[in-house]
């Protein structure tokens, strides 16, 4: 699909933000884009919890919503420093952390250096 010149979009943390924060992002978009020689292009949504806020199961949608989601493109990734060598776990890493930086300057998030949990616990969320 992506060696066709085809798009797919990734959220690379690889779930929903518990608490609003960015988390460390896993390697998989990099591995993927190296493979096919794809472009990466960082994007970042502002205002998702407006629609669906942290916590909750199900999206809130129609007219009362609020200001739209507001979706910010970044430029595409240079990785002609990676292209040519092994794709081993620290050139994933090293990929998948600069996109990171980049989604973090699109969106302004507070980043933490370690994988989103699953879920808060209940003590966690007030």
């Amino acid at each position: 699909m992506l060696r066709q010149g085809n798009v797919l979009g990734i959220f690379p943390e690889g779930t929903r933000s518990p608490d609003g924060r960015l988390y460390r992002g896993r390697p998989g978009v990099a591995k993927l884009a190296l493979d096919a020689g794809a472009t990466v292009v960082p994007v970042g949504l502002v205002g998702t919890e407006r629609v669906q806020p942290i916590g909750a199961r199900l999206p809130r949608i129609g007219p009362r919503v609020g200001p739209r989601i507001e979706v910010r493109v970044g430029k595409p990734l240079d990785l002609s420093p990676w292209r040519d060598g092994p794709a081993d776990s620290r050139v994933l890493r090293e990929i998948t952390a600069a996109l990171m930086h980049e989604i973090q300057a699109l969106t302004g998030q507070e980043y933490v250096g370690r994988y989103a949990p699953r879920r808060l616990e209940s003590h966690e969320r007030a």
